[in-house]
């Protein structure tokens, strides 16, 4: 792709970047046959080839850019199915992000845009305001009907039992393997996951000590900043990054580290982009590159250490949902499934499984038409495998497809988790498929 820029905007950092990933660009449109809002919208300016042209124009004129350019661009998901597709390579994930914070510098939104993408980026990275959040919620369901189409959205998403409180698991602290201790590593609580799940972690903090890992919660690291970086907030996700990224290189330099080991594929491939993230920060870029080096995916890291023996009669029909961070962020795709088998499960591949499921860490509230559009899409998929449950590995897909469908959906880690000796997951008490266990109890570390 041609470009125009003036010396004087190559002289900028962002810029010069920008550049080099739209000449990469050749038009060949491959892209379009994988990117959900192109299929489910058939408009090119929803395309990402109609993306990159809109960027392309936005940055070389500089200025404010238009409303429509806007809207395009926030319809983008970010779930980077076109970069699984590019034959030539093409940086979307980079040239999205940039435009988007161009957009959050330049561009005055509507009061009421506004006020929400503030509100979101404020609350949910924060655990204590997200539960209080939460409360207000409840509070306010009765009467859902009555409110603006994307605060009826957000309800819908929130959980309908009550709100858990802070685990114990998720305190700074050191979890000692059990047995001979083989590796020691950091674990990212997050910060939305450990108010709306704290059963993943303290699932995974079970299975990772079953195994002889020893497993520190770092004071601190406890947001990786995704949410706010894909909202173009790079003030605060970068303020949250480098909390996080003090956090684990103290430990680094302490008793050291084997891994970083993350259960939120969102959160992973934003820690997997730190060196990038940081790449001119004279004082961080060092820090974040050796941050990210250690990053692995909780089912990476097992895949090397490998599984013990299934504990329990296993062999329950799971549709693996792999999300679109796991797959097409981190290219990570045998893994997850080759556990679960070797737990003993039959996984059931999901039909149009490159497709996102609306999710996209703040994407089902803000646009929630297409988000609904797409988790419908998904779960007939889903449905059509006749799955006794489902498994993902992200906490944005696991409440975006529980919220259409009665067919239960968990953490990959907590089906091992269980199936290795853990307790069975809260969503699947009373399923007859896996009643042989449902009156388990195990504490919330130890097994």
């Amino acid at each position: 792709m041609q470009t125009t820029f003036t010396l004087e905007q190559l002289a900028r950092a962002d810029i010069k970047e920008a550049e080099r990933i739209l000449r990469a660009c050749v038009h060949c449109g491959f892209c379009t046959a994988t990117c959900p809002t192109y299929v489910v919208l058939g408009d090119e300016l929803d395309s990402p080839r109609g993306r990159i042209y809109q960027i392309k124009s936005m940055l070389e004129k500089g200025g404010i850019p238009s409303e429509t350019t806007v809207r395009h661009i926030d319809r983008c998901l970010s779930c980077l199915s076109c970069m699984t597709t590019c034959p030539s390579g093409v940086d979307y994930m980079h040239l999205v992000d940039n435009a988007r914070t161009r957009i959050e510098h330049t561009y005055t939104r509507p009061v009421a845009d506004r006020g929400l993408r503030a509100l979101l980026a404020r609350v949910l990275p924060n655990p204590r305001l997200f539960r209080l959040a939460l409360l207000g919620a409840a509070l306010a369901r009765p009467f859902a009907e009555l409110m603006p189409r994307r605060l009826r959205a957000m309800l819908e998403l929130m959980p309908g039992r009550g709100v858990p409180g802070p685990s114990p698991v998720d305190r700074p602290q050191t979890h000692a393997a059990r047995g001979p201790r083989t590796r020691r590593v950091a674990m990212l609580v997050g910060c939305a996951q450990q108010v709306l799940a704290p059963g993943i972690n303290e699932a995974t903090v079970r299975l990772l000590t079953r195994h002889g890992v020893e497993v520190v919660i770092a004071k601190g690291a406890d947001c990786c900043g995704a949410l706010t970086h894909h909202m173009g907030r790079e003030d605060l996700s970068h303020a949250a990054a480098k909390k996080t990224i003090d956090a684990w290189v103290r430990e680094m330099d302490g008793a050291g580290l084997d891994a970083v080991v993350i259960n939120a594929s969102g959160c992973g491939t934003t820690i997997k982009d730190y060196a990038h993230m940081f790449r001119d920060d004279p004082e961080y870029a060092a820090r974040a590159a050796r941050v990210a080096g250690l990053a692995k995916d909780v089912t990476e890291f097992l895949a090397d250490l490998g599984l013990m023996a299934p504990a329990v009669a296993t062999g329950q029909a799971i549709a693996y949902h792999s999300a679109c961070s796991m797959q097409h962020g981190q290219k990570i795709k045998a893994p997850p499934r080759d556990l679960l088998r070797a737990a003993g499960f039959s996984v059931r591949e999901i039909p149009e499984a490159h497709l996102c499921c609306g999710s996209a860490g703040t994407y089902n509230m803000l646009q929630p038409e297409l988000a609904r559009e797409l988790r419908d899409r998904k779960v007939r998929n889903i449905a059509a495998t006749a799955p006794d449950a489902v498994a993902a590995g992200n906490l944005g897909c696991i409440t975006q497809i529980g919220s259409g469908t009665a067919i239960p959906v968990v953490h990959t880690v907590e089906l091992l988790d269980w199936a290795t000796g853990g307790p069975l997951p809260e969503a699947l008490h009373g399923h007859p498929a896996f009643a042989s266990r449902a009156g388990s109890a195990v504490p919330a570390v130890a097994p």
